[in-house]
Protein backbone atom coordinates (compact mmCIF):
# COMPACT_ATOMS: atom_id res chain seq x y z
CA UNK A 1 0.00 0.00 0.00
CA UNK A 2 1.38 3.68 -0.77
CA UNK A 3 1.91 6.14 2.39
CA UNK A 4 1.16 9.95 1.53
CA UNK A 5 1.83 12.74 4.07
CA UNK A 6 0.04 15.55 4.67
CA UNK A 7 2.11 19.04 6.95
CA UNK A 8 -0.54 21.40 7.89
CA UNK A 9 1.82 24.51 8.96
CA UNK A 10 -0.13 26.88 11.66
CA UNK A 11 0.78 29.89 12.76
CA UNK A 12 0.94 28.25 16.78
CA UNK A 13 0.76 24.27 15.82
CA UNK A 14 2.34 22.20 13.57
CA UNK A 15 0.25 19.23 12.19
CA UNK A 16 0.80 16.30 9.89
CA UNK A 17 -1.41 12.89 9.17
CA UNK A 18 -0.29 10.21 7.38
CA UNK A 19 -2.65 8.02 5.36
CA UNK A 20 -2.29 4.35 2.87
CA UNK A 21 -3.93 3.75 0.37
CA UNK A 22 -4.26 0.52 -1.64
CA UNK A 23 -7.10 -1.74 -3.36
CA UNK A 24 -10.48 -0.22 -2.16
CA UNK A 25 -8.47 0.34 1.66
CA UNK A 26 -7.69 3.40 2.75
CA UNK A 27 -6.15 4.31 6.41
CA UNK A 28 -5.59 6.73 8.59
CA UNK A 29 -2.39 5.67 10.16
CA UNK A 30 -0.94 8.29 12.27
CA UNK A 31 -1.57 11.93 13.45
CA UNK A 32 1.31 13.89 14.83
CA UNK A 33 1.05 17.44 16.31
CA UNK A 34 3.83 20.05 17.73
CA UNK A 35 3.31 23.43 19.42
CA UNK A 36 5.60 26.28 17.89
CA UNK A 37 6.19 27.57 21.47
CA UNK A 38 7.70 23.91 22.16
CA UNK A 39 10.71 24.39 19.61
CA UNK A 40 13.42 26.35 18.65
CA UNK A 41 12.23 26.43 14.75
CA UNK A 42 9.31 26.06 12.19
CA UNK A 43 12.21 23.53 10.83
CA UNK A 44 12.59 21.39 14.10
CA UNK A 45 8.92 21.17 14.88
CA UNK A 46 8.39 20.06 10.56
CA UNK A 47 10.94 17.29 11.80
CA UNK A 48 9.61 16.05 14.73
CA UNK A 49 5.99 15.67 13.31
CA UNK A 50 7.08 13.92 10.26
CA UNK A 51 10.04 11.59 11.44
CA UNK A 52 7.27 9.05 12.50
CA UNK A 53 5.49 9.36 9.21
CA UNK A 54 7.99 10.22 6.58
CA UNK A 55 10.04 7.26 6.06
CA UNK A 56 8.40 5.14 3.98
CA UNK A 57 6.36 7.84 1.84
CA UNK A 58 5.35 8.05 -1.52
CA UNK A 59 4.10 11.73 -1.39
CA UNK A 60 4.08 14.62 0.79
CA UNK A 61 1.59 17.87 1.02
CA UNK A 62 1.81 21.39 2.03
CA UNK A 63 -0.13 24.59 1.39
CA UNK A 64 0.42 28.08 1.72
CA UNK A 65 -1.89 30.27 3.71
CA UNK A 66 -5.17 31.94 2.44
CA UNK A 67 -3.98 35.30 2.73
CA UNK A 68 -1.51 34.77 -0.04
CA UNK A 69 -3.71 33.54 -2.69
CA UNK A 70 -5.50 34.51 -5.07
CA UNK A 71 -8.49 32.91 -5.41
CA UNK A 72 -11.38 33.75 -8.09
CA UNK A 73 -14.33 32.63 -9.76
CA UNK A 74 -14.51 33.23 -13.24
CA UNK A 75 -17.42 32.98 -15.34
CA UNK A 76 -16.48 32.33 -19.13
CA UNK A 77 -19.19 31.53 -22.10
CA UNK A 78 -19.54 27.87 -22.70
CA UNK A 79 -17.88 28.30 -26.11
CA UNK A 80 -14.26 28.60 -24.70
CA UNK A 81 -14.36 25.36 -23.15
CA UNK A 82 -11.97 24.37 -26.24
CA UNK A 83 -9.63 27.45 -25.43
CA UNK A 84 -9.66 27.96 -21.82
CA UNK A 85 -6.18 27.33 -21.09
CA UNK A 86 -5.37 29.98 -23.76
CA UNK A 87 -8.23 32.35 -22.41
CA UNK A 88 -7.37 31.72 -18.55
CA UNK A 89 -4.12 33.71 -18.20
CA UNK A 90 -5.39 36.85 -19.71
CA UNK A 91 -8.74 36.76 -16.98
CA UNK A 92 -6.75 36.26 -14.07
CA UNK A 93 -4.10 38.79 -15.15
CA UNK A 94 -6.91 41.25 -15.24
CA UNK A 95 -8.65 40.52 -11.93
CA UNK A 96 -5.00 40.05 -9.47
CA UNK A 97 -3.28 43.22 -9.57
CA UNK A 98 0.02 41.26 -9.91
CA UNK A 99 2.04 40.42 -13.25
CA UNK A 100 1.29 37.37 -14.72
CA UNK A 101 4.51 36.30 -14.92
CA UNK A 102 5.07 36.86 -11.33
CA UNK A 103 2.56 34.25 -10.85
CA UNK A 104 1.75 30.10 -10.53
CA UNK A 105 -1.64 29.15 -10.79
CA UNK A 106 -4.11 26.52 -11.19
CA UNK A 107 -7.94 25.98 -12.29
CA UNK A 108 -10.74 23.58 -11.79
CA UNK A 109 -14.16 23.99 -13.88
CA UNK A 110 -17.47 23.21 -11.96
CA UNK A 111 -19.68 20.73 -12.84
CA UNK A 112 -22.55 22.17 -15.25
CA UNK A 113 -25.99 21.08 -15.55
CA UNK A 114 -25.94 21.54 -19.38
CA UNK A 115 -23.35 21.87 -21.90
CA UNK A 116 -25.16 25.38 -22.77
CA UNK A 117 -24.43 26.31 -19.83
CA UNK A 118 -21.95 29.26 -18.49
CA UNK A 119 -18.74 27.63 -17.77
CA UNK A 120 -17.54 28.66 -14.22
CA UNK A 121 -13.88 27.90 -13.02
CA UNK A 122 -12.16 27.91 -9.76
CA UNK A 123 -8.68 29.71 -10.18
CA UNK A 124 -5.98 29.95 -7.51
CA UNK A 125 -2.78 32.23 -8.29
CA UNK A 126 -0.06 33.10 -5.65
CA UNK A 127 3.67 34.60 -5.93
CA UNK A 128 6.04 32.51 -7.22
CA UNK A 129 8.34 33.30 -4.25
CA UNK A 130 5.73 32.25 -1.93
CA UNK A 131 5.37 28.91 -3.11
CA UNK A 132 9.14 28.45 -3.32
CA UNK A 133 9.56 29.57 -0.47
CA UNK A 134 7.42 26.87 1.06
CA UNK A 135 8.71 24.53 -0.62
CA UNK A 136 12.20 25.13 0.68
CA UNK A 137 10.81 25.16 3.95
CA UNK A 138 10.26 21.61 3.78
CA UNK A 139 12.79 20.57 1.78
CA UNK A 140 15.27 22.61 4.50
CA UNK A 141 13.50 20.08 7.40
CA UNK A 142 12.85 17.02 5.69
CA UNK A 143 15.80 16.64 3.00
CA UNK A 144 12.94 16.51 0.44
CA UNK A 145 10.32 18.40 -1.73
CA UNK A 146 6.59 18.08 -1.16
CA UNK A 147 5.08 16.84 -4.18
CA UNK A 148 2.16 18.89 -4.15
CA UNK A 149 1.28 22.47 -2.54
CA UNK A 150 -2.38 23.19 -2.14
CA UNK A 151 -4.15 26.97 -1.90
CA UNK A 152 -5.07 28.12 1.72
CA UNK A 153 -9.01 26.92 2.24
CA UNK A 154 -9.39 24.79 -1.24
CA UNK A 155 -7.39 22.14 0.75
CA UNK A 156 -10.72 21.13 2.79
CA UNK A 157 -12.77 20.40 0.03
CA UNK A 158 -10.55 16.67 -0.38
CA UNK A 159 -12.24 16.39 2.80
CA UNK A 160 -15.19 15.40 0.58
CA UNK A 161 -14.13 12.20 -0.56
CA UNK A 162 -14.27 10.26 2.87
CA UNK A 163 -17.19 11.94 4.10
CA UNK A 164 -20.16 11.43 2.40
CA UNK A 165 -22.73 14.22 3.68
CA UNK A 166 -20.03 16.75 1.69
CA UNK A 167 -21.07 15.52 -1.66
CA UNK A 168 -24.59 16.32 -0.62
CA UNK A 169 -26.53 19.29 -2.93
CA UNK A 170 -25.75 21.21 -0.05
CA UNK A 171 -24.50 24.25 0.50
CA UNK A 172 -22.26 23.38 3.12
CA UNK A 173 -19.40 25.12 4.49
CA UNK A 174 -16.66 24.19 6.64
CA UNK A 175 -14.88 27.08 9.16
CA UNK A 176 -11.30 26.15 10.05
CA UNK A 177 -10.89 28.18 13.17
CA UNK A 178 -7.07 29.20 13.13
CA UNK A 179 -5.38 30.97 15.63
CA UNK A 180 -5.06 34.01 13.33
CA UNK A 181 -7.46 33.37 10.95
CA UNK A 182 -10.33 31.83 9.53
CA UNK A 183 -10.61 29.68 6.64
CA UNK A 184 -14.02 28.95 4.97
CA UNK A 185 -14.86 26.78 2.19
CA UNK A 186 -18.04 26.49 0.71
CA UNK A 187 -18.99 23.24 -1.04
CA UNK A 188 -21.62 21.74 -3.49
CA UNK A 189 -21.94 18.52 -4.29
CA UNK A 190 -18.59 17.91 -2.89
CA UNK A 191 -17.00 20.88 -4.79
CA UNK A 192 -15.49 23.78 -3.32
CA UNK A 193 -17.80 26.79 -5.00
CA UNK A 194 -16.64 30.00 -2.77
CA UNK A 195 -13.73 30.49 -0.75
CA UNK A 196 -12.77 33.21 1.83
CA UNK A 197 -9.91 33.93 4.35
CA UNK A 198 -10.99 36.00 7.22
CA UNK A 199 -8.53 37.98 9.21
CA UNK A 200 -9.40 36.93 12.45
CA UNK A 201 -9.11 33.82 14.63
CA UNK A 202 -9.72 32.09 18.28
CA UNK A 203 -6.31 34.26 19.72
CA UNK A 204 -8.58 37.62 20.53
CA UNK A 205 -11.51 35.35 21.96
CA UNK A 206 -13.62 36.31 23.57
CA UNK A 207 -12.52 39.96 22.98
CA UNK A 208 -12.93 39.68 19.09
CA UNK A 209 -15.72 37.31 18.91
CA UNK A 210 -18.24 39.97 18.02
CA UNK A 211 -15.56 41.28 14.89
CA UNK A 212 -15.43 37.44 14.42
CA UNK A 213 -19.09 36.89 14.49
CA UNK A 214 -19.52 39.99 11.73
CA UNK A 215 -17.08 38.87 9.11
CA UNK A 216 -18.83 35.32 9.14
CA UNK A 217 -22.31 36.75 8.90
CA UNK A 218 -20.92 38.95 5.72
CA UNK A 219 -18.97 35.83 4.29
CA UNK A 220 -22.07 33.56 4.55
CA UNK A 221 -24.39 36.42 3.09
CA UNK A 222 -21.64 36.24 -0.27
CA UNK A 223 -21.23 32.18 -0.37
CA UNK A 224 -25.50 32.81 -0.25
CA UNK A 225 -25.68 35.48 -2.95
CA UNK A 226 -22.83 33.28 -5.69
CA UNK A 227 -23.98 30.24 -5.10
CA UNK A 228 -27.74 31.76 -5.37
CA UNK A 229 -28.85 28.68 -2.26
CA UNK A 230 -28.94 30.04 1.84
CA UNK A 231 -26.05 27.73 3.69
CA UNK A 232 -27.84 24.63 4.75
CA UNK A 233 -25.09 23.46 7.53
CA UNK A 234 -21.78 24.63 8.35
CA UNK A 235 -19.12 22.57 10.23
CA UNK A 236 -16.17 23.83 12.68
CA UNK A 237 -12.63 22.00 12.23
CA UNK A 238 -9.15 23.58 12.40
CA UNK A 239 -7.62 24.08 16.33
CA UNK A 240 -10.37 26.59 17.45
CA UNK A 241 -12.81 23.85 16.85
CA UNK A 242 -12.97 22.93 20.10
CA UNK A 243 -13.28 26.03 21.43
CA UNK A 244 -16.09 26.09 24.12
CA UNK A 245 -19.00 27.68 23.15
CA UNK A 246 -17.65 28.50 19.55
CA UNK A 247 -20.17 26.14 17.92
CA UNK A 248 -23.53 27.28 19.77
CA UNK A 249 -22.16 30.93 19.58
CA UNK A 250 -21.45 31.37 16.16
CA UNK A 251 -24.65 29.36 15.12
CA UNK A 252 -26.37 32.18 16.97
CA UNK A 253 -25.16 35.01 15.46
CA UNK A 254 -25.04 33.89 11.49
CA UNK A 255 -28.06 31.67 12.22
CA UNK A 256 -26.91 28.80 10.38
CA UNK A 257 -26.70 25.58 12.07
CA UNK A 258 -23.04 24.31 13.61
CA UNK A 259 -23.21 20.54 13.50
CA UNK A 260 -20.27 18.30 14.35
CA UNK A 261 -17.92 17.24 11.39
CA UNK A 262 -19.51 13.80 10.58
CA UNK A 263 -17.34 10.90 11.11
CA UNK A 264 -14.65 10.02 8.15
CA UNK A 265 -15.18 6.74 5.62
CA UNK A 266 -11.86 5.65 6.07
CA UNK A 267 -10.05 2.83 8.37
CA UNK A 268 -8.16 4.14 11.42
CA UNK A 269 -10.92 6.59 11.84
CA UNK A 270 -12.03 5.26 15.31
CA UNK A 271 -14.06 6.67 18.27
CA UNK A 272 -11.13 6.94 20.66
CA UNK A 273 -10.07 9.68 17.20
CA UNK A 274 -13.05 11.53 16.36
CA UNK A 275 -12.32 14.23 19.10
CA UNK A 276 -8.97 14.76 17.28
CA UNK A 277 -9.89 14.54 13.63
CA UNK A 278 -11.49 18.08 13.26
CA UNK A 279 -7.88 19.67 14.34
CA UNK A 280 -6.23 17.56 11.95
CA UNK A 281 -8.87 18.23 9.14
CA UNK A 282 -6.58 19.72 6.81
CA UNK A 283 -3.74 17.67 7.15
CA UNK A 284 -5.95 14.72 6.79
CA UNK A 285 -7.15 16.94 3.18
CA UNK A 286 -3.69 17.66 2.40
CA UNK A 287 -2.63 13.89 2.02
CA UNK A 288 -6.19 13.04 0.43
CA UNK A 289 -4.92 15.29 -2.31
CA UNK A 290 -1.34 14.28 -2.95
CA UNK A 291 -3.03 10.60 -2.60
CA UNK A 292 -4.65 11.11 -5.78
CA UNK A 293 -8.30 11.77 -4.19
CA UNK A 294 -7.84 15.47 -4.91
CA UNK A 295 -10.92 18.26 -5.43
CA UNK A 296 -8.36 20.95 -4.60
CA UNK A 297 -6.13 22.85 -6.18
CA UNK A 298 -2.19 22.47 -6.71
CA UNK A 299 0.38 25.47 -6.82
CA UNK A 300 3.27 23.18 -8.29
CA UNK A 301 2.85 24.73 -11.43
CA UNK A 302 5.71 25.75 -14.22
CA UNK A 303 8.78 26.47 -13.13
CA UNK A 304 7.59 25.14 -9.77
CA UNK A 305 6.58 21.73 -11.28
CA UNK A 306 7.68 19.00 -9.32
CA UNK A 307 10.09 16.56 -11.01
CA UNK A 308 11.59 13.52 -9.22
CA UNK A 309 15.35 13.08 -9.24
CA UNK A 310 17.64 10.29 -8.94
CA UNK A 311 16.72 10.03 -5.38
CA UNK A 312 13.35 9.35 -5.65
CA UNK A 313 14.62 5.91 -7.70
CA UNK A 314 17.29 5.14 -5.20
CA UNK A 315 14.54 5.37 -2.69
CA UNK A 316 11.99 2.75 -4.80
CA UNK A 317 15.17 0.50 -5.60
CA UNK A 318 14.37 -2.78 -3.73
CA UNK A 319 10.78 -2.24 -5.18
CA UNK A 320 12.22 -1.85 -8.18
CA UNK A 321 14.80 -4.41 -7.99
CA UNK A 322 12.16 -6.75 -6.80
CA UNK A 323 9.50 -6.31 -9.30
CA UNK A 324 12.68 -6.66 -12.38
CA UNK A 325 13.49 -9.99 -10.54
CA UNK A 326 10.14 -11.17 -10.43
CA UNK A 327 9.39 -10.45 -14.46
CA UNK A 328 12.50 -12.02 -14.61
CA UNK A 329 11.46 -15.36 -13.22
CA UNK A 330 8.74 -15.21 -14.90
CA UNK A 331 10.31 -14.79 -18.54
CA UNK A 332 12.76 -17.55 -18.19
CA UNK A 333 9.67 -19.76 -16.24
CA UNK A 334 7.83 -18.77 -19.65
CA UNK A 335 10.67 -19.52 -22.16
CA UNK A 336 10.81 -22.82 -20.72
CA UNK A 337 6.96 -24.22 -20.82
CA UNK A 338 7.38 -23.25 -24.38
CA UNK A 339 10.31 -24.86 -25.20
CA UNK A 340 8.72 -27.95 -23.41
CA UNK A 341 5.63 -27.64 -25.09
CA UNK A 342 7.67 -27.16 -28.52
CA UNK A 343 10.04 -30.38 -27.60
CA UNK A 344 6.43 -32.95 -27.16
CA UNK A 345 5.03 -30.98 -30.38
CA UNK A 346 8.42 -32.15 -32.50
CA UNK A 347 8.90 -35.55 -31.26
CA UNK A 348 4.74 -36.10 -31.87
CA UNK A 349 5.47 -34.86 -35.22
CA UNK A 350 8.63 -36.98 -35.98
CA UNK A 351 6.52 -39.95 -35.07
CA UNK A 352 3.93 -39.14 -37.57
CA UNK A 353 6.85 -38.80 -40.27
CA UNK A 354 8.14 -41.80 -39.46
CA UNK A 355 4.60 -43.77 -39.89
CA UNK A 356 3.40 -41.68 -43.49
CA UNK A 357 6.88 -41.96 -44.52
CA UNK A 358 6.95 -45.89 -44.35
CA UNK A 359 3.41 -45.99 -45.62
CA UNK A 360 4.54 -43.73 -48.95
CA UNK A 361 7.94 -44.33 -49.39
CA UNK A 362 8.40 -47.82 -48.13
CA UNK A 363 10.94 -46.52 -45.37
CA UNK A 364 11.24 -44.63 -41.84
CA UNK A 365 12.56 -41.09 -42.26
CA UNK A 366 12.27 -38.85 -39.03
CA UNK A 367 14.40 -35.84 -40.81
CA UNK A 368 12.48 -33.51 -42.71
CA UNK A 369 14.62 -32.38 -45.09
CA UNK A 370 15.32 -36.28 -45.80
CA UNK A 371 11.96 -36.84 -46.56
CA UNK A 372 11.49 -33.87 -48.88
CA UNK A 373 14.36 -35.37 -50.73
CA UNK A 374 12.78 -38.71 -51.04
CA UNK A 375 9.41 -37.71 -52.26
CA UNK A 376 11.34 -35.46 -54.89
CA UNK A 377 12.89 -38.44 -56.40
CA UNK A 378 10.02 -40.81 -56.03
CA UNK A 379 7.77 -37.94 -57.84
CA UNK A 380 10.45 -37.81 -60.61
CA UNK A 381 10.49 -41.58 -61.02
CA UNK A 382 6.80 -41.69 -61.13
CA UNK A 383 6.33 -38.44 -63.48
CA UNK A 384 4.19 -39.00 -66.69
CA UNK A 385 5.10 -37.90 -70.21
CA UNK A 386 3.15 -35.20 -70.70
CA UNK A 387 2.49 -35.10 -74.38
CA UNK A 388 -0.43 -37.65 -74.78
CA UNK A 389 -0.71 -40.30 -77.17
CA UNK A 390 -4.21 -39.40 -77.79
CA UNK A 391 -5.60 -36.09 -77.51
CA UNK A 392 -8.90 -34.73 -77.85
CA UNK A 393 -8.55 -33.87 -82.03
CA UNK A 394 -7.70 -37.72 -82.20
CA UNK A 395 -10.58 -38.67 -79.58
CA UNK A 396 -13.13 -36.61 -82.02
CA UNK A 397 -11.67 -37.83 -85.46
CA UNK A 398 -12.29 -41.56 -84.28
CA UNK A 399 -15.70 -40.20 -82.95
CA UNK A 400 -16.00 -38.91 -86.48
CA UNK A 401 -15.19 -42.43 -88.41
CA UNK A 402 -17.59 -44.65 -85.84
CA UNK A 403 -20.40 -42.72 -86.73
CA UNK A 404 -22.20 -44.01 -90.19
CA UNK A 405 -23.23 -42.15 -93.28
CA UNK A 406 -26.21 -42.46 -93.04
CA UNK A 407 -26.47 -41.48 -89.36
CA UNK A 408 -27.82 -38.30 -88.60
CA UNK A 409 -25.69 -37.13 -85.79
CA UNK A 410 -25.04 -34.06 -83.94
CA UNK A 411 -22.24 -32.86 -80.44
CA UNK A 412 -23.53 -29.92 -78.31
CA UNK A 413 -20.60 -30.61 -76.05
CA UNK A 414 -17.21 -32.27 -75.70
CA UNK A 415 -14.73 -32.10 -72.95
CA UNK A 416 -11.23 -34.36 -72.44
CA UNK A 417 -9.68 -33.57 -68.97
CA UNK A 418 -6.77 -35.71 -67.76
CA UNK A 419 -7.56 -38.65 -70.04
CA UNK A 420 -11.59 -38.28 -69.09
CA UNK A 421 -13.87 -37.87 -72.11
CA UNK A 422 -17.10 -36.69 -71.95
CA UNK A 423 -19.25 -36.14 -75.15
CA UNK A 424 -22.62 -34.65 -74.94
CA UNK A 425 -24.97 -35.52 -78.68
CA UNK A 426 -28.36 -36.06 -79.82
CA UNK A 427 -28.86 -39.00 -82.62
CA UNK A 428 -31.96 -40.59 -83.70
CA UNK A 429 -32.44 -43.86 -81.62
CA UNK A 430 -31.27 -45.13 -78.08
CA UNK A 431 -29.57 -47.98 -80.41
CA UNK A 432 -27.98 -45.28 -82.27
CA UNK A 433 -25.89 -44.49 -79.28
CA UNK A 434 -25.09 -47.59 -77.72
CA UNK A 435 -23.83 -48.65 -80.90
CA UNK A 436 -21.55 -45.74 -81.14
CA UNK A 437 -20.25 -46.40 -77.71
CA UNK A 438 -19.59 -50.35 -79.15
CA UNK A 439 -17.73 -48.41 -81.50
CA UNK A 440 -15.61 -46.71 -79.85
CA UNK A 441 -14.79 -49.07 -77.29
CA UNK A 442 -13.27 -50.86 -80.02
CA UNK A 443 -9.97 -48.33 -79.97
CA UNK A 444 -7.08 -49.91 -78.15
CA UNK A 445 -7.00 -46.95 -76.52
CA UNK A 446 -10.48 -46.09 -75.37
CA UNK A 447 -11.54 -47.65 -71.93
CA UNK A 448 -14.77 -47.99 -70.75
CA UNK A 449 -16.73 -46.28 -72.68
CA UNK A 450 -20.32 -46.11 -71.41
CA UNK A 451 -23.74 -44.32 -72.36
CA UNK A 452 -24.50 -42.38 -68.55
CA UNK A 453 -27.36 -40.69 -69.97
CA UNK A 454 -30.63 -40.78 -72.43
CA UNK A 455 -32.91 -38.94 -72.57
CA UNK A 456 -35.46 -37.68 -75.06
CA UNK A 457 -35.10 -33.80 -76.88
CA UNK A 458 -37.99 -31.60 -75.93
CA UNK A 459 -40.10 -31.38 -78.83
CA UNK A 460 -39.04 -34.14 -81.22
CA UNK A 461 -38.48 -37.93 -81.34
CA UNK A 462 -34.75 -37.45 -81.48
CA UNK A 463 -32.77 -38.77 -78.24
CA UNK A 464 -30.03 -37.11 -76.41
CA UNK A 465 -27.18 -38.81 -75.25
CA UNK A 466 -24.21 -38.94 -72.48
CA UNK A 467 -20.85 -40.91 -73.62
CA UNK A 468 -18.49 -40.99 -70.67
CA UNK A 469 -15.11 -43.08 -71.48
CA UNK A 470 -11.51 -43.07 -70.66
CA UNK A 471 -8.79 -42.79 -72.66
CA UNK A 472 -5.57 -44.80 -71.72
CA UNK A 473 -2.85 -45.90 -74.25
CA UNK A 474 -0.68 -49.02 -73.30
CA UNK A 475 2.47 -48.00 -74.94
CA UNK A 476 3.48 -45.11 -71.93
CA UNK A 477 3.23 -47.95 -69.17
CA UNK A 478 4.98 -50.39 -71.15
CA UNK A 479 7.73 -48.04 -72.29
CA UNK A 480 7.73 -46.55 -68.73
CA UNK A 481 8.04 -50.11 -66.96
CA UNK A 482 10.70 -51.03 -70.22
CA UNK A 483 12.64 -48.09 -68.59
CA UNK A 484 12.75 -48.95 -65.40
CA UNK A 485 14.97 -51.62 -65.63
CA UNK A 486 17.06 -50.32 -68.04
CA UNK A 487 18.17 -47.64 -65.51
CA UNK A 488 18.22 -50.05 -62.63
CA UNK A 489 21.11 -51.80 -64.67
CA UNK A 490 23.03 -48.30 -65.36
CA UNK A 491 23.07 -47.76 -61.94
CA UNK A 492 24.41 -51.38 -60.95
CA UNK A 493 27.32 -50.55 -63.65
CA UNK A 494 28.25 -47.78 -62.22
CA UNK A 495 32.07 -48.23 -59.90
Amino acid sequence: MAGFVGIDIGRTHVRAASITVGYKRLVLERLEEVALDSVESLERAIQLVCAPLITHTDGVAVAIDGDQCFIQRITLPATAQKRLEEVLPFEIEAQIPVDIDELVYDHRSLRREKSSDPLVVMTAAARIDAVRARIELVRSALSRQPDRVGCGPLSLSNLASVVSSLRGPGPFALIDLGAERTEVTVLVRGEAVFVRTLSQGVSGLPGSAASLASEMRQTFLAASVTVGQDLQAAFLVGGGAAATGAAEYLAYEVSVPIQPLPSFEMEGATEERAPSLPRFAKAIALALGVSGRSRDLDLRRGPLEFQRGFGFLKEKLPVLSGLGAAIAISFVFSNWAQMRALDREHELLTTQLAAVSKEVLGEEVTDADAASEALARAQASDEADPMPTVDAFDVIVELSKVIPMNMIHDIEEFDMQRGKVKVSGIVGSTADAQSIAVEMGKHPCVKDPKIAKVTQVVGSDRQKYVLELDVRCGDDSAKKKADKPGEDAGKEQRP
